[in-house]
């Protein structure tokens, strides 16, 4: 696909305090919309690699990748984006807003589902809660 933009990003969860589950969703000024972190992959950077240094920066938050989840397929600007995602634990940071990212959400999940901009993005938030925030695949071994 010519002009292809290749991005990648985490369904960033973290564990309640009442043990539920919570997921994290970014509010971009730019765009005044309410997604996933994700990014643009730069040269040489696995899309991994990519989904992890993004979410460091938007979020301030490490994380511990797990399941890949759906890739998305769209167009932005007139062009064919394909961005790569993972479920990722967060393991610790603090969110500091920036240009980028000026607000941080964490929310359960329903009210995460309701809070995403882009319709599509609810397929990435299913696929995680059909699997489950778990980083332990049941067929290893």
């Amino acid at each position: 696909m010519s002009g292809l933009v290749l991005a990648a990003g985490c369904v960033l969860w973290r564990r309640s305090p009442d043990g539920g589950t919570e997921i994290c969703l970014v509010h971009r000024p730019r765009y005044d919309d309410w997604s996933f972190p994700k990014g643009k992959l730069k040269r040489g950077e696995t899309p991994l690699e990519a989904a992890l240094r993004e979410v460091l920066e938007e979020t301030g938050h490490h994380c511990v990748p797990g399941a890949a989840l759906p890739t998305a397929l769209y167009t932005a600007n007139g062009r064919p984006k394909e961005v790569s995602y993972w479920a990722a634990e967060e393991a610790g940071g603090a969110f500091e807003p920036n240009d980028e990212v000026d607000r941080l959400a964490w929310l359960t999940p329903a009210s995460a589902r309701a809070r995403l901009t882009r319709p599509g993005d609810r397929v990435q938030l299913d696929a995680f809660l059909r699997t489950g925030p778990t980083d332990t695949d049941p067929s290893d071994g």
